[in-house]
């Protein structure tokens, strides 16, 4: 069946190949093409606001890994150079206050470890020799020291010491693992060692790390210094039932003389991403009340420096805040969130004004639609990010003046001659209540009045949204001669806390529906060929898409990724179950059978007709392989025909490694392919 199936894919290249180049006299973008995109991440200002440094993005396919190297342009889109380049990875770059210094995390001679470069000579130090890797560096106000996190691993638990020696020369199973953590396994790192996040300090010219936390409990960045440079804080949940906790996060303070530690907020639920007023006078973190629904904004709180006298901002935008950044006059906080399928950067003044700067960003998210980017703010208030379009992964880009400027192009060398589709914005009126759904189709390179098959791809979460953005999933789809619309049903992101909650303890539910009529309205549109209708989706698309073959007959074939079958048995398999049973579900999965049973896809395999693929990462622990197992083989039971790829070395972020995503989506086409007329 495999090599069948890999002959439909070829087949239906060549063809695709083909009308291209007769149709617009530009070439199909091709499998190998996804090895060779880029894009720009991490922004950082340095020379006084003049020059912007940041993260060039690729992939190795020599390795089939990610390649970052550290890049610079000035802000006028002027000697672009690489700064620290080479066949090793430089990331996380951080300019020192008085910007002679930058620090990075490099693999240049193994594991990763932190260095120093100096600007204005190029000399370069390493800083550590560590046995883990660091992350969330932060320079010390004065510039003598570096603060990072790193993982400390601890002695595992035993509990049976009476094993007999071996015998000289004995082959023996090996020892069993005794686990009695409540977190002992996540999606992308596999089953965990023993031991927590701590924070380290380090002399920025080199030296010995001094551990100033041995705490039991979760530490996350950002890390901030204090004006003095005598202390830190950080985010995390010191509790002692944080394993059950699994949104609470709170704002500490650590000595890293004496090593006390202060907890500085008390919020019920997070309290995160702590940052200083330049005026060293301030603290502005993100946060919000928790509710136990399962999506929550976060908004922005503004307070002393020891919790005191908040005040909230930006709440009424009723939009997911992620990144704050203060404007150079502590007046303000620059901060991005998404809105109608795209994340925008705002400002919000001390007295809670609201002005838009009509950036937007992207390019990041290269596999599907999602929204994503970056960006940084310069002490003259010049804004560098990363311009995302439908065209094109992110490049750089810089505001300055009210003036935007692109200054990178780093995919028109690869993407000059393909054909790369041109994204339409759809709305619906859902039959639900009339609210208004967005959508976006992007349609192959075909003759005018030629109709052609049309891909449903949803996206997962179910709390995160699509938009117009660069995919290279929809892109190949659509070189290979498909239709492709993707949309934002209710449950998504970017249309305020109401539309996402529609599906609260009630998903999947009307979520189809708003699908069934985003696929009505661009069929209306007339080039549509209504005999070859496919659906596809991961995560929370792929729940969506074996709950849509479980209610119509209208999609000639499906292909369910990563899903959440049964959510009865998901519960009590996925890495996140203590929050997935606090915030997905009305209690434990055994209080409440029946309402779970009725939102699971597999209560409906009984009506599938559609030949349905399931795929997913074997090592996958967020909607773990069992999940793809039970469906696979309930339709196999049922005479359906089926089948199940399993993508190797591949967690949840399927798209981690190109040839992965290209398997992915070669795999996807091609049972298309098998099933249309």
């Amino acid at each position: 069946m495999y090599k069948k199936l890999f002959i439909w894919a070829a087949i239906s290249l060549l063809l695709m190949t083909n009308i291209a180049i007769a149709n617009s006299g530009k070439k199909a973008l091709q499998y190998q093409d996804l090895f060779e995109l880029e894009y720009v991440s991490s922004p950082i200002f340095a020379n006084n606001g003049k020059t912007v440094i940041f993260e060039r993005r690729s992939f190795d396919v020599m390795t089939d890994a990610p390649r970052i190297n550290l890049w610079q342009v000035d802000i006028d889109g002027s000697n672009e150079r690489p700064l620290v380049s080479g066949a090793y990875n430089a990331y996380m770059p951080k300019l020192s206050p008085q910007g002679d210094r930058l620090a990075y995390i490099s693999t240049q001679e193994g594991a990763p470890q932190l260095y120093v470069r100096f600007l204005d000579t190029a000399q370069t130090v390493r800083v550590t020799n560590l046995q883990k890797s660091p992350s969330a560096i932060s320079w010390s106000n004065d510039g003598k020291h570096i603060a990072f996190i790193m993982f400390t691993p601890e002695k595992p638990a035993v509990l049976f010491t009476d094993m007999p020696q071996k015998p000289k020369g004995a082959e023996w199973a090996g020892n069993a693992t005794f686990i009695d953590a409540t977190n002992y396994r996540s999606d992308g790192a596999g089953f965990l060692p023993a031991g927590f996040n701590q924070i380290y300090v380090v002399p920025a010219n080199g030296g010995s790390a001094k551990q100033i936390t041995a705490q039991q409990g979760s530490i996350s960045g950002p890390l901030t210094w204090s004006a003095k440079n005598d202390s830190l804080y950080f985010g995390g949940n010191l509790n002692e039932d944080y394993e059950y906790q699994p949104l609470e996060a709170d704002i500490y303070k650590v000595n890293v003389t004496s090593l006390d530690i202060a907890k500085i907020t008390n919020n019920k639920g997070p309290d995160f991403a702590a940052t200083i007023s330049p005026n060293g006078k301030l603290m502005a973190r993100l946060s919000f009340v928790d509710t136990k629904m399962s999506h929550q904004n976060a908004y922005i709180v503004v307070s002393d420096l020891n919790g005191k006298n908040e005040k909230v901002l930006a709440k009424q935008l009723d939009r997911g805040i992620n990144k704050i950044v203060w404007n150079s006059n502590s007046k303000g906080l620059y901060f991005s969130h998404d809105d109608h399928g795209q994340k925008t950067v705002s400002y919000v003044s001390l007295s809670n004004k609201i002005s838009p700067t009509n950036i937007t960003l992207g390019g990041q998210s290269l596999g599907r639609p999602y929204t994503s980017g970056d960006f940084a703010v310069s002490r003259q208030n010049a804004i560098a990010y990363t311009l995302g379009t439908s065209a094109k992964p992110a490049d750089l880009a810089v505001l300055t003046s009210g003036k935007q400027r692109t200054l990178t192009d780093f995919n028109s060398d690869l993407l000059a001659d393909k054909y790369v589709a041109k994204v339409e914005k759809v709305v619906a009126k859902s039959s639900v209540d009339k609210r208004e759904i967005e959508a976006w189709v992007a349609y192959p390179d075909v003759k005018k009045g030629e109709k052609v098959p049309l891909i449903l791809e949803i996206h997962g979460g179910p709390h995160t949204a699509y938009g117009p953005n660069f995919s290279s999933e929809v892109q190949m789809m659509v070189a290979k001669g498909y239709a492709v619309v993707w949309a934002n049903p209710r449950g998504s992101t970017s249309y305020g806390a109401e539309f996402a909650n529609l599906i609260h303890h009630n998903y999947p539910s009307q979520d189809y529906d708003d699908l069934m009529d985003i696929v009505d309205q661009v069929v209306a549109k007339g080039n549509i060929d209504t005999d070859n209708l496919f659906v596809t989706g991961g995560s929370g698309g792929g729940v969506l898409t074996a709950w849509i073959v479980g209610k119509t007959d209208r999609f000639k074939a499906a292909v369910v990724a990563k899903p959440v079958i049964n959510w009865l048995s998901f519960t009590l398999t996925a890495d996140g179950y203590t929050y997935f049973s606090q915030y997905w579900m009305p209690g434990k999965p055994w209080e409440h059978v029946e309402h779970l049973w009725k939102h699971s896809p597999l209560s409906l395999v009984g009506n599938v007709k559609t030949p349905t693929m399931l795929l997913t990462g074997e090592v996958d622990y967020r909607t773990p392989m069992s999940e793809t197992e039970q469906y696979y083989q309930a339709l196999k039971l049922n005479r359906v025909d089926t089948a199940m790829v399993r993508i190797p070395k591949a967690s949840h972020g399927i798209a981690a490694k190109p040839s992965n995503l290209i398997q992915k989506i070669g795999y996807i086409v091609a049972w298309f392919d098998k099933y249309k007329n």
